[in-house]
């Protein structure tokens, strides 16, 4: 980590962005704006690419002014060569995390890493250990789930933790979008296997899978079919649907597609003995538990408190309906940015770690192998390695 020497000043880290796509203008745009933050490298082979992300970042209207622009490399071996380098960003289709990230780690990088954290179970089974003995060397990785700093999921989360909703019962996950045949056309490695790992599940589903297993916990079985029905010439699933269940009791349903027209919503719904809460959007829908309730406990058949107390939660801002700023898919990654300093300053462990992001691709994994088996698969097996070698496109209906 760069530190300034005059005392009392912030320490500033320095951030490689590797790959100047749309996801890594994201990441730029976020961390130019974390105070202790600086993009010192952009990262790709295309060199038309980093020089217009490059030229952004110079124009940009707000950070330090005396802010040398950010270093420009082919590849991330020579930005590691170069030095500097504190924290890489890796924005990267999702079939490259892996080499990026082992680079990084390897030479003692802290590294946030863009969700899934790899298109391959066992890459990311790979990659998960490999963080975790960077973690006993004080190397921080992180994978992208910004969505877990969303103010609504966490006074959900802060509420699930404290027993306030009860023994946690069931749970609704619905990502209705849709994506156009020239979505996937837009780049070649859009709805492959190889490199997008899966289709509206993994790509689109893949932050609601995390919220489903950071608020319900470890998952042991799921039951999935799978379909492609609105596109072609994609090798993915376009259509998902799957029950889980989880180690507590809970069970779940999974639904993502992005054969959805002309785009709906995320919805999550999450259920206990004593309350109930909906994440829509990212902002809070419903909330309300039986001990924080104006009237009196529900009786046999409910519906007797029916209060919404989802503004006792979050601000105005953060209820559904609320106005979301046009920059709200930065302001959720620079929350996740905010969380990887600390972490990185005060030597705990991210908010997200390697380990989320292994379970979040197991679930996503056990869907695909479920469709293609027709069989309920054992997640603990599964992480194992038992179905490594199950060839998932076998599962998808047309």
């Amino acid at each position: 980590m760069t530190e300034n020497r005059e005392k009392g000043t912030a320490r500033t880290t320095s951030v490689a962005i590797v790959g100047a796509g749309t996801i890594g203008l994201i990441h730029a745009e976020a961390a130019r704006r974390h105070p202790r933050l600086r993009v010192a490298a952009i990262v790709d082979p295309d060199a038309t690419a980093r020089r217009k992300l490059v030229e952004h970042i110079a124009n940009a209207a707000t950070g330090p002014a005396d802010s040398p622009a950010p270093a420009e490399f082919a590849s991330l071996a020579e930005a590691l060569a170069a030095g500097g380098v504190d924290l890489v960003a890796v924005c990267v289709p999702t079939g490259m995390h892996a080499a990026a990230v082992g680079a990084a780690l390897a030479a003692g990088v802290h590294v946030l890493v863009e969700k899934p954290i790899d298109v391959s179970l066992p890459e990311a089974r790979r990659m998960a250990a490999l963080a975790g003995e960077a973690a006993r060397r004080g190397v921080v990785c992180s994978v992208v789930s910004q969505h877990r700093f969303d103010p609504a999921a966490a006074a959900v989360a802060a509420a699930v933790a404290d027993g306030s909703m009860g023994r946690l019962t069931s749970a609704v996950a619905s990502v209705a979008w849709w994506r156009g045949q020239e979505y996937y056309d837009s780049a070649p490695w859009r709805g492959t296997w190889a490199l997008d790992g899966g289709g509206a599940l993994m790509n689109q589903g893949v932050h609601t899978v995390d919220l489903l297993a950071w608020l319900l916990g470890r998952p042991v079985e799921v039951c999935a079919h799978t379909a492609l029905l609105a596109h072609g010439a994609i090798e993915v699933e376009d259509v998902a649907t799957a029950t889980i269940r989880f180690a507590s009791g809970a069970l779940a349903v999974l639904h993502a597609t992005t054969a959805a027209y002309p785009g709906l919503s995320v919805r999550l719904q999450i259920h206990g003995s004593q309350g109930s809460a909906v994440l829509h959007d990212d902002q809070l829908e419903y909330f309300h538990v039986a001990r924080h309730g104006s009237g009196t406990t529900a009786g046999p058949y409910g519906g007797t408190e029916p209060d919404n107390q989802a503004a006792d939660l979050v601000p105005a801002s953060e209820l559904r309906g609320g106005p979301k700023a046009a920059d709200a898919m930065v302001v959720g990654h620079l929350r996740q940015y905010e969380d990887v300093v600390e972490a990185i300053e005060s030597g705990r462990a991210p908010g997200v770690t390697a380990q989320d992001g292994l379970m979040a691709v197991a679930i996503v994994r056990a869907v695909y192998v479920s469709a293609a088996l027709g069989q309920t698969i054992d997640t603990d097996a599964l992480l194992n390695g038992d179905y490594d070698d199950v060839a998932v496109g076998s599962g998808l209906a047309h």
